[in-house]
């Protein structure tokens, strides 16, 4: 662990906040892109349940066509998934967006968005992994370098672009934001990677800027963030090798180097003036980096490291002052937000991949065999739960006012109390 005296004192003064969109917490009946309303794990939902099982406290679990781990969306009571199924020979799929009734599981539509050939994937990625956004009507989804549209919300088709071409490592994972007029989002493959962003109302590319770092492997699969440091909006994208900070123009504002870390996964979380980032593989570590300057900021920037329980894949949770880790093991952690230093490290669970949330006062975390953990947030560790589904689960929960969706590899689940 590093601590830069200099930026723990600094930071307190400064002014930082996130985006007033992102800020403004939205109902606790929606749940509209990866990661929820602010983008960071939080949800307003009350009511959520406790303990459930396979049988106990499901409302429904309805069949999903197809393989995906793109995670939920949800909003006005509809919810927005993607997934592939195979057509014909080996290898041709098509790429698929679906909506279902979030009160009764029924799929009220089964769109085709591209027809693809398709390489295969790491065994825990798919070719429909990175989630959609619901947003003022219109639905974008993302299929890496496969290609990218927008639906309005009865699966019309409105854009699409497939001109994007690179070379994927694994498959596709990292999702699109919105920033302003234009939609957002990582191109790191095995050469040449891009940050890009095209217009969310024709699908044209406004801007694309190259992202040269040092490092040997140069594919990632983050989704990035979008924060306001003093009244200047930047856009947070973790890639091979370094984080790096862009204007909405796409002009690069500053960078925070961590050598070789590649196939960087986990989205940025942002508060106290700090933002709590993971550096990918071989040698994962969680980064506090304080927003701001010009240029390289390593040196300056970096409050403090971890490395131990650090994350390949799920994200960090920020509550209050402390920081929740979950490790690829199911190792979790709480950290003081602002030094770094560990309040406990206890194992809650087993291999995880799925990125943790806070709703109803409560933290909850899914592992790749289908148990879902309840933790109690505190400086003590306190295991509220632990429920069993029995199917595999890679992708994040969505949350609404009474409910939690779970996305297994064969179905979605609509967790509710009875």
């Amino acid at each position: 662990m590093k601590i830069s005296a200099l930026i723990l004192a600094s930071f307190c003064c400064a002014r930082f906040t996130m985006t007033a969109a992102a800020a403004q917490a939205a109902s606790g009946s929606d749940w509209p892109e990866f990661r929820g309303p602010t983008g960071q794990g939080h949800s307003t939902a009350t009511n959520l349940p406790t303990v459930w099982s396979a049988t106990n406290n499901v409302a429904w679990r309805t069949p999903l066509p197809g393989a995906g781990w793109s995670s939920p969306v949800l909003v006005n009571s509809r919810i927005y998934l993607t997934t592939a199924t195979t057509t014909g020979a080996p290898g041709n799929q098509s790429l698929r967006a679906l909506c279902l009734n979030a009160t009764t599981g029924q799929i009220l539509w089964n769109v085709e968005v591209f027809a693809a050939l398709v390489s295969k994937a790491h065994g825990k990625n798919s070719q429909a992994s990175p989630t959609p956004i619901a947003h003022d009507g219109r639905l974008y989804v993302h299929f890496g370098h496969q290609g990218t549209a927008c639906l309005d919300l009865t699966g019309k088709v409105l854009w699409k672009n497939n001109a994007l071409k690179y070379s994927p490592v694994h498959g596709n994972g990292g999702s699109p934001i919105l920033v302003e007029d234009l939609l957002v989002f990582s191109c790191d493959g095995a050469s040449g990677p891009f940050v890009v962003a095209l217009d969310k109302a024709s699908g044209d590319m406004r801007w694309k800027t190259p992202r040269e770092t040092a490092a040997s492997k140069k594919f990632s699969f983050s989704t990035p963030l979008l924060i306001t440091v003093a009244g200047q909006k930047q856009i947070i994208s973790p890639g091979s090798g370094a984080v790096c900070a862009y204007a909405p123009d796409g002009r690069e504002l500053w960078r925070a180097r961590y050598g070789e870390g590649y196939s960087v996964i986990p989205r940025p979380v942002f508060g106290h003036g700090l933002l709590f980032l993971g550096t990918g593989y071989d040698r994962p570590t969680v980064m506090a980096v304080r927003p701001g300057g010009t240029s390289d900021v390593t040196e300056s920037h970096v409050a403090w490291t971890l490395t131990k329980g650090a994350p390949n894949t799920p994200s960090t949770l920020l509550i209050g002052d402390e920081l929740y880790v979950v490790a690829d093991s199911g190792v979790a952690s709480c950290v003081d937000a602002k030094t770094g230093t560990v309040h406990w490290q206890e194992r809650a669970c087993s291999n995880t991949s799925a990125s943790p949330i806070f709703a109803d006062g409560k933290i909850y975390i899914q592992d790749e065999q289908g148990l879902g953990v309840v933790l109690k947030p505190g400086k003590t560790f306190a295991k509220l739960a632990a429920n069993l589904i029995g199917e595999r689960t890679l992708a994040s929960y969505a949350a609404t006012d009474g409910a939690l969706f779970i996305r297994g590899d064969k179905h979605l689940y609509r967790i509710q109390s009875k």
